[in-house]
């Protein structure tokens, strides 16, 4: 791996990290935590993550249990968890927050694996483009002398092996997430 691609690679590989928490947060009919790392709640006049101000844990498959740190967070909680994206109406207990997600119908899924896949084709371009400006900043270099031909060559074959493998993987990250939502 030459000096030159190091920093295509690490675009790429960003690339997929985003995609991934991205997927991450799509719910997939399992209670999964990482469905909650985007909600903010306000409290002790900021904003702060969710997960900082409890300890969440998905005791069983269906089911998320939040358990504040201080009780007196758990207004807010409620009101932000009501307030974002999920769609599911908390339980609450005094003590402890219940999110209970329901059985997805089969339209969802479709509709959820139409989002993955959207999203994947996103990641894919992002990895294009990246290999793209890689290979228009090694033609300017050759232009200004400072690789060869050859050099260039090579690296046009690494850059390509590198947009493969990272189409592979987000290719990779689709297909498992799809898996998931399917799974009844």
């Amino acid at each position: 791996m030459s000096e030159l691609t190091k920093s295509y690679e690490v675009k790429m590989e960003k690339t997929c990290a985003s995609l991934l928490s991205e997927l991450d947060g799509i719910r997939a009919g399992r209670a999964n935590p990482k469905v909650l790392d985007k909600i903010q709640v306000e409290c002790y006049g900021t904003t702060m993550p969710i997960n900082q101000l409890a300890n969440i844990a998905a005791p069983e498959a269906r089911v998320i249990q939040i358990v504040p740190y201080d009780a007196s967070t758990i207004k807010a909680m409620v009101k932000a968890i009501q307030g974002s994206d999920l769609g599911i109406n908390p339980n609450n207990d005094g003590k402890v927050i219940r999110l209970i997600f329901p059985e997805l119908s089969e339209e969802r899924r479709k509709e959820l694996s139409k989002d993955v896949k959207k999203k994947g084709e996103a990641s894919k371009v992002a990895v294009r483009n990246i290999r793209r400006d890689a290979m228009d900043n090694f033609k300017k270099q050759s232009k200004k002398s400072e690789i060869t031909e050859d050099d260039l060559k090579d690296l046009e074959k690494e850059i390509q092996k590198l947009t493969d493998k990272y189409i592979e993987k987000v290719e990779k990250l689709i297909a498992e997430k799809n898996k998931e939502i399917m799974a009844i």
